[in-house]
């Protein structure tokens, strides 16, 4: 039996596989858990949802990712909690997986702040959300076509779409429905113009994309409105029904409406017996481990840890891999007596965030950019994080082909129950 340190990695995000792949050289033993077999590249999952690319494109197996390591070993199955007295992993299998070092790189989900709307207003950090927005939105077409006639009422409410958020997911995901719909009315059905289509953008700040300077806010605000979005600032959303939304004290009738408002972290904190921060983010010191606990180390969305600065790191792929390093390189440091790194340092490459097919918003703190020039850099850095040459290729292919015919070629009405919705629904003539 190999006497080497087992290192295990839980969630193969960002977090996970940079620090599986910085590990990788050194003489140690990796377990990487995820009880899905993909990596998934979640800032690209709107355009899953959307029509513009296949699950494919934007996700790889875990296994073919880390094959060229053959010290790492990949589990597939869910974590149920931690042994942190005897330094194991315990999972829904029932199996137990000691560790001489743990990274937890369990990532976020939805956050309803308290409220059970997520049946009816669902977000996307999951394939399989976004295949299940992706048909929501297509079936809505497909019923006003069917409907054109027979209750208009029921028409206009399959033809609205509510996306509750202002941050970059609600922002590009928003845009990526008024180009689908607007495009699919004036090409593809015969009794649904563009006219007939609302999209509506609710936010509770005061302005768009709070992360980014007020000009660029105010650049995205007005590329919305140019793609016909309508967006309310300053509104909140108090209902969420079977019917659609309130916002404020104004019922919205909408057969689709998508949460991109909040974010908790995983059950990380509860795994450890910890009471969990903002978000229910575990609370790490300057190195990245729990306080008390040495040999628990917990990146990415999951945790919650402040630059150099002061500033809360953020909860973007680029801090993830750096905090997946920065753990790694910790750990091979204890290991092999070298150097400590130090107290993590995040080094902030910018934000950015798109609004339809040739307009972003880029903010690089020396650089702030706009409309087609800021699309194009967007473009870029999204198609380099991407993993493996395959998907880079085939996203720019696709995206490339979108462009220049605005074909969505990934307009496809999936599930079990798609046929049986459809049923009931009678053609006019």
């Amino acid at each position: 039996m190999s006497q080497r340190p087992r290192i295990v990695i839980v969630g193969a995000g960002f977090g996970g596989l940079s620090a599986a792949e910085e590990l990788s050289r050194h003489d140690v033993d990796v377990i990487l858990i995820d009880r899905q077999n993909h990596h998934l590249f979640q800032p690209l999952l709107y355009q899953v949802a959307t029509a513009g690319l296949s699950p494919a494109d934007i996700a790889a197996p875990i296994r073919s990712v880390v094959k060229k390591h053959p010290r790492t070993q990949v589990l597939l199955d869910t974590v149920n909690g931690i042994d942190t007295a005897a330094c194991a992993v315990e999972l829904i299998s029932g199996a137990r997986v000691p560790y001489d070092a743990l990274i937890l790189a369990t990532g976020a989900t939805h956050s309803y702040f308290g409220a059970a709307w997520a049946h009816r207003a669902p977000g996307i950090k999951t394939i399989d959300d976004a295949i299940k927005v992706r048909r929501t939105i297509l079936l809505a077409l497909e019923r006003a076509e069917t409907n054109r006639q027979e209750n208009m009422a029921e028409r206009a409410e399959f033809l609205t779409f509510v996306v509750v958020g202002g941050g970059p997911t609600g922002v590009e995901m928003a845009g990526a429905i008024a180009e689908l719909t607007r495009h699919a009315a004036d090409h593809d059905f015969r009794y649904i113009t563009r006219k007939c289509v609302r999209i509506i953008l609710v936010h509770s700040g005061d302005r768009l994309l709070p992360a980014f300077p007020p000009k660029l806010s105010e650049q995205a605000l007005h590329a919305l409105e140019k793609l016909g979005v309508e967006v309310r600032l300053g509104k909140r959303v108090t209902l969420i029904d079977d019917d659609g939304a309130v916002i404020g004290d104004e019922r919205i009738n909408a057969s689709t409406v998508i949460w991109a408002a909040g974010v908790k972290a995983s059950p990380a904190a509860q795994w450890l017996g910890l009471k969990g921060g903002s978000s229910d983010r575990v609370q790490v010191g300057e190195d990245l481990t729990v306080p008390g606990r040495p040999e628990i180390f917990v990146v990415g969305d999951t945790s919650s840890v402040r630059d150099c600065t002061g500033k809360l790191v953020p909860g973007i792929a680029p801090a993830a891999k750096q905090q997946g390093v920065h753990a790694a390189r910790v750990i091979a440091a204890r290991l092999t007596g070298a150097r400590h790194p130090g107290p993590f340092r995040y080094h902030h490459g910018g934000n950015l965030a798109t609004v339809g097919r040739k307009c972003a918003v880029v903010d690089l703190g020396w650089l702030q950019l706009s409309g087609f020039a800021a699309w194009l850099l967007w473009s870029v850095a999204h198609v380099y994080f991407l993993i493996g040459f395959r998907n880079r290729l085939v996203v720019c292919a696709n995206w490339g082909w979108n462009y220049l015919t605005f074909d969505r070629g990934a307009r496809l009405i999936t599930g079990t129950d798609s046929g049986t919705e459809m049923k009931s629904l009678t053609v006019s003539r």
